[in-house]
């Protein structure tokens, strides 16, 4: 421990007195630019004092981590000229470099070890695996801190003399365009100088390095990735696409209308979740939900009470009997004909270039993954004696709950959880956190809590679920769920449990032994911008990546994998700007960009401007004048930053807003819109009118109303 302290002590102090002194002023670019001839005629007249002196300064430098070593390279360029400066730069980097990195081995290698030895663990086999590739990476971005990358690996086993050997290789290149840039600042005498083509072409290869090494990093570790794999000498398929959900559908056709030969892989129905158990079939239940609820609201309209009558079952079979109308439209039948060779069975990706099916190789150029999400199930004691149910199989009940118990307070669960209460079942809702519908702002959880609470759903909020219990252990009672809240057990008997606790990507079963896909913590594929996966001619989009588990924002990702698949090596960055959603309660709530918790959050300066749906006119004859339009803005101007909408036909209403800041559009065009009267979306025109008031020029009508009373004598 002295021997640490003795060692660690001179480094603290140089880097104390480093800032106490300012000292980082000299190594600031504008110094050494005012400075260059002076140093050019000390080096001339003192060389070897020169190259010592820089050379220890250098190391010193590295080997304290302190800031200016890209500075001290351009001034090498700058004393030496290219030649000497590059050799003198090269090793003298290198050598404060390991310096670094072995003072972090020796003074803090052993304490963070033993504080997180489980990670180290995966990083030292990752390092044993991949190390000097990595290294060679990290060294050949010049953007990248270099000092960070010393004290790093400092802290792994890598060896010594390996460190040294990469980190001079490989900083080689970077080095060499620095100290250049370095030699190309003493040709310039005069301001026409500036524009001359050494001087150019130097620091345009600095604008470029970090792009052009990204782009040998990227070419280097996607052959080291497909290396293990043997290219077939002919491909079956141009595209293969796993998953005929949202994304994959749109991918395919995408594909078999440009003509490339695409197989669509699917083991169980067409469609995915989004017909057969997402989208499809919950607004169908809200739907019938809406009649029921309209018909016990009937003296709202001025109408006697109508005694509405109705068998649950007949409600799940309208459900399946929509399912079914809309089936054809993502039938194999229609793909078929439209180009698309569509097969069902397990699919299992061998290689990048092959997907198994049954026991047949399939090889393509190309795959997309597009697998999903399942509904997540927790592993809560006593849920499998329980009778429990998730969007895939609620369908499938032809007896109505009496007590239906929603865990989970996402868009799901409040969906369901309203339709069923409407329908008849006493609903208790059970959500972890502080409130419902969480990613909204507060006053729109507020909101819907209320209309919930008017019609009869019992919400508990901060409730931890803890253990089911059957109704043999509640002496012939019936099944609870025991939750812990504010330390105390709080019990909740229930018929059936909905679980809406979210979904969880599906990508296990297509992965085929030999294949390590990259995945997120969350477990969802790991992608890039261009949703390529680790494996370069493999995509992915959809929920599998979890990014927004929307049908649109599958569609929306599905567009760029087609493209950057076929494509390559054209590529296009997907972009989440714009995306909207819809939570489909009633009121509905629907959102685009930012609301005001995000923006806060983010720093962002915005203007909220608000309209009441209780003073629109279409929504007062309809008996639907609740909730509001909530607008965020640049402060002081019209542009849009993000709209939130709660009220009847939300979902249609936020298109405006979508439209808006796709193109640009602000309030003030919106404004300037006719509006069909008496229409919902008038709702937005009053809104813009709202902000037109507040942003009035009130000196301008000043002067107006001056020109008038004057005009009136």
């Amino acid at each position: 421990m002295l021997k640490k302290l003795l060692i660690a002590l001179p480094v603290v102090v140089l880097v104390a007195l480093f800032f106490v002194f300012d000292l980082h002023q000299y190594l600031e670019f504008s110094y050494l630019k005012t400075k260059q001839g002076e140093l050019k005629d000390f080096y001339t007249d003192n060389k070897l004092l020169t190259v010592l002196s820089y050379f220890a300064m250098y190391v010193l430098i590295t080997a304290c981590s302190l800031p200016g070593a890209l500075v001290m390279t351009i001034a090498g360029g700058v004393i030496f000229g290219l030649g000497l400066g590059v050799v003198i730069v090269s090793f003298a980097s290198t050598i404060g470099a390991t310096l670094a990195f072995l003072l972090a081995r020796y003074l803090l290698r052993d304490f963070v070890r033993r504080k997180f030895n489980q990670m180290f663990q995966a990083i030292d086999a990752g390092m044993q695996r991949d190390g000097l590739f990595y290294l060679v990476t990290l060294r050949l971005v010049p953007l990248f801190p270099f000092f960070m990358v010393n004290l790093a690996m400092g802290l792994t086993k890598i060896r010594v003399g390996v460190f040294f050997v990469v980190s001079q290789a490989s900083m080689l290149l970077g080095t060499l365009l620095y100290v250049n840039a370095g030699a190309q600042l003493t040709t310039i005498t005069a301001a026409s100088d500036i524009v001359s083509a050494p001087i150019l072409l130097s620091f345009t290869l600095l604008g470029i390095f970090p792009l052009l090494a990204k782009k040998i990093i990227d070419t280097v570790n996607a052959r080291r990735i497909m290396r293990p794999f043997k290219r077939p000498a002919h491909y079956d398929y141009n595209l293969i696409v796993i998953g005929a959900g949202s994304a994959g559908l749109v991918s395919s056709y995408i594909a078999a209308t440009v003509q490339a030969r695409v197989l669509l892989l699917e083991r169980e129905r067409m469609g995915g979740d989004c017909l057969n158990t997402g989208c499809v079939p919950s607004k169908a239940l809200i739907k019938s939900a809406k009649i029921a609820h309209l018909a016990n609201k009937a003296h709202a309209y001025g109408l006697q009470t109508i005694d509405i009558r109705y068998d649950f079952a007949d409600v799940m079979e309208r459900v399946q009997r929509v399912i079914g109308k809309i089936a054809p439209h993502d039938s194999v039948e229609r793909y078929q004909k439209l180009g698309v060779d569509c097969q069902q069975g397990e699919a299992k990706i061998t290689s990048p270039y092959s997907v198994e099916l049954t026991g047949q190789r399939i090889t393509t150029r190309k795959i997309i993954v597009a697998t999903g999400a399942k509904p997540f199930v927790p592993t809560l004691p006593g849920l499998e004696q329980v009778a429990h149910y998730t969007t895939d199989n609620i369908w499938e009940l032809r007896t109505q709950p009496k007590r239906l118990l929603v865990l989970g307070g996402g868009a799901i669960g409040c969906e369901l959880a309203q339709a069923f209460a409407r329908l008849g079942s006493q609903v208790t809702q059970i959500e972890l956190g502080e409130r419902l519908l969480a990613k909204e702002d507060p006053d729109v959880s507020a909101y819907v809590t209320k209309v919930f609470a008017d019609e009869g759903i019992v919400v508990h909020t901060e409730h931890r679920a803890i253990r089911f219990e059957t109704a043999a252990a509640n002496n012939g009672g019936t099944s609870s769920l025991v939750c812990e809240h504010q330390g105390q057990e709080k019990r909740f008997a229930f018929d059936a449990v909905l679980l809406a606790l979210g979904r969880k990507p599906h990508i296990g079963a297509v992965c085929g032994e030999g294949m390590q896909f990259a995945t997120q913590t969350s477990g969802a594929l790991a992608v890039n911008t261009y949703l390529q996966t680790n494996y370069p001619n493999i995509y992915a989009c959809g929920d599998v990546i979890g990014s927004y588990q929307f049908t649109h924002a599958s569609a929306h990702e599905a567009w760029y994998c087609a493209v950057n698949s076929l494509f390559a090596p054209i590529r296009l960055k997907v972009n989440y700007q714009i995306m909207p959603w819809c939570t489909f309660t009633d009121p509905e709530v629907a959102r685009v960009g930012l609301n005001a918790t995000d923006a806060t959050a983010q720093g962002i300066n915005f203007k909220t401007t608000i309209y009441e749906l209780s003073d629109l006119d279409r929504a007062i004859t309809d008996e639907e004048d609740h909730g509001f339009v909530k607008v965020l803005t640049v402060p002081k101007k019209d542009k849009i930053l993000g709209a939130t909408i709660v009220g009847t036909n939300a979902g249609e209403l936020i298109n405006t807003y979508v439209h808006a800041m796709k193109n640009g559009i602000g309030l003030n065009r919106i404004l300037g819109t006719i509006h069909a009267y008496p229409t919902y979306s008038e709702a937005n025109k009053y809104l813009a009118g709202n902000w037109k008031r507040a942003h009035a020029p009130e000196k301008l009508l000043g002067y107006c109303g001056r020109y008038f009373q004057w005009r009136r004598r």
